[in-house]
C-alpha cells in the first residue's frame, strides 16, 4: 500500500509580519519563483506516495488550487476547514474521509517547510512503514545544527521518544542537544487506525465533532467542505498537545538534512545567504564610498540585500520611515549603532532593527564584514533613508 500524503496548509505566517493588517501566508510566498507550498508538492510526486489530500481553509482554496494546477497535480482531495481549530482537529479530520483504508498510512507535511536532500527524507518514510501499528505514531526529528529558541526538541531513549521541550532559551538549548535531543520537525507519521484509536481514547470531544463534520461534509469537485455546525464544536488544540503528551507510544525517525520552517527572517536571511550564487546578478550590485551591496530579490513587501562594507568603511547614521530590517552577520565583525547602546557582533548573529530606530553599520577591523539584510515594510527603495551623521559628506 502506498503512502497517503497529507499537507497541513491552514497556517497564517503571521511571525514574519507582525504589524501588518494584510500578510501573506508563508507557504504562498514567492521567494524567487518558487514556494514552499510548491516544493512540498514536488517532494510528493515520489513514487513512495499515493495522491496528497491537502488541509486547508476557505481563505486559501483558490491559492491551493492554483499550486496544483501549477504542479501538474491532477489527483488529489482538499479537506476545507470551517474555521481555525489547530492542527489536532486538521489532521483528525482529514483522516476521517472515507475513501483512506483503516490501515493506510499517512504521512502529515507541514506546507510550509523547506526540506534538501529529499531522498534521505524518502527513505526514511519508506523504510519505517512495516513498524506502523494501529496504535503507535512516528515523529521526525532533525539534527540541530545551532541551540536555537525558535523550535521544540524532543529527547529519546531506545528511538522511543521519553521528552518533548517547547521552544526553550538558548542555554537550555545547550543542553538539551548535549543529551542527544532533536528538533521536533512537526511532521507525523501513523495509521488511520492509529489515529482514530488516539483520540477516541485521548480526546473524545475532538473525535466526536469531527467525525459529525466529515459525515455531514458537502463533496463537490475533490473538495470535503466540512460541517461548520460540527467542526466549531471540537477544541482547538494542537496535536502536540492533545495527543503528543498523552500517549507513549512514540517513535522517533532522526534525520540529518537540511530543514527550516523558514519561521523567521533570521531563517530566510540564512537561506538566501546559503543560495546566493542562484540569485546574484552582476546589475543588482550597487557600489557606496563604504562598499558595495546587491540586491538578491525583491519580493512582495520584503527586499533580500547582501552588505559589503569594507575595511574601515562608515555607514551613515541613519533611520527608515517605511522598513524594519532584520541583519544576519556572515563574515567579520561589524560595530552596530542602535539607538543608543553599541556593540560588536559576530558571524552568524542576529538582529532586529525596528522602523524608525536611528542605526549604522562600521566596520574598524582589516577583514571585510558581510550582511545578509531582509528589509520588510510598504516602501523599499534607497530614497527611505534619514541620514543624521555620514563621514562621506552626504547629509544635506
Amino acid at each position: 500500500m502506498k503512502i497517503r500524503p497529507v499537507i497541513l496548509c491552514g497556517g497564517a505566517g503571521t511571525r514574519l509580519w507582525p504589524n501588518a493588517k494584510k500578510h501573506q501566508a508563508k507557504q504562498f510566498i514567492d521567494f524567487g519563483n518558487w514556494t514552499l507550498l510548491g516544493k512540498t508538492l514536488e517532494r510528493v510526486k515520489a513514487s513512495i506516495f499515493d495522491a496528497p489530500i491537502i488541509s486547508t481553509n476557505a481563505k486559501y482554496l483558490r491559492q491551493v488550487k492554483q499550486h496544483l494546477k501549477k504542479h501538474k497535480i491532477k489527483k488529489f482531495k482538499i479537506v476545507l476547514e470551517p474555521a481555525k481549530r489547530n492542527t489536532a482537529p486538521a489532521i483528525l479530520s482529514t483522516a476521517l474521509i472515507k475513501d483512506i483504508p483503516n490501515e493506510q498510512p499517512l504521512m502529515f507535511l507541514a506546507a510550509d517547510h523547506l526540506i534538501e536532500k529529499v531522498g534521505l527524507f524518502n527513505k526514511a518514510i519508506k523504510k519505517n512503514q512495516k513498524k506502523l501499528t494501529h496504535n503507535n505514531i512516528f515523529i521526525f526529528g532533525i539534527k540541530p545544527t545551532m541551540p536555537s529558541s525558535e523550535f521544540g526538541y524532543f529527547l529519546t531513549k531506545n528511538n522511543k521518544v521519553s521528552r518533548f521541550v517547547e521552544k526553550p532559551k538558548e542555554t537550555k538549548a545547550k543542553q538539551i542537544i548535549s543529551k542527544k535531543g532533536y528538533w521536533n520537525s512537526g511532521m507525523f507519521y501513523m495509521r488511520k487506525d492509529s489515529i482514530i484509536n488516539n483520540f477516541k481514547k485521548y480526546q473524545p470531544n475532538i473525535y466526536r465533532n469531527c467525525n459529525k463534520a466529515v459525515t455531514k461534509a458537502k463533496y463537490k469537485s475533490n473538495v470535503y467542505y466540512l460541517n461548520k455546525q460540527a467542526f466549531t464544536k471540537a477544541t482547538a488544540k494542537s496535536f502536540d498537545y492533545a495527543i503528543l503528551e498523552k500517549t507513549k507510544d512514540i517513535n522517533a525517525i532522526k534525520l540529518d538534512i537540511p530543514w527550516s520552517d523558514l519561521g523567521s527572517w533570521k531563517e530566510i536571511c540564512k537561506m538566501y545567504g546559503r543560495n546566493k550564487r542562484h540569485y546574484y546578478k552582476k546589475k543588482n550590485v550597487f557600489h557606496r564610498p563604504w562598499g558595495s551591496y546587491v540586491n538578491l530579490f525583491n519580493g512582495k513587501e520584503f527586499l533580500i540585500k547582501e552588505l559589503y562594507v569594507k575595511p574601515k568603511g562608515i555607514l551613515s547614521l541613519q533611520k527608515h520611515h517605511h522598513r524594519a530590517e532584520h541583519w544576519v552577520v556572515t563574515h567579520g565583525k561589524p560595530k552596530i549603532t542602535l539607538n543608543k547602546k553599541y556593540f560588536t557582533m559576530k558571524p552568524d548573529e542576529t538582529i532586529f532593527i525596528p522602523l524608525g530606530s536611528v542605526h549604522r553599520i562600521e566596520n574598524p577591523y582589516k577583514k571585510p564584514v558581510k550582511i545578509i539584510e531582509a528589509q520588510v515594510g510598504s516602501i523599499l527603495k534607497e530614497t527611505d533613508i534619514v541620514r543624521f551623521q555620514d563621514v562621506y559628506g552626504r547629509v544635506k
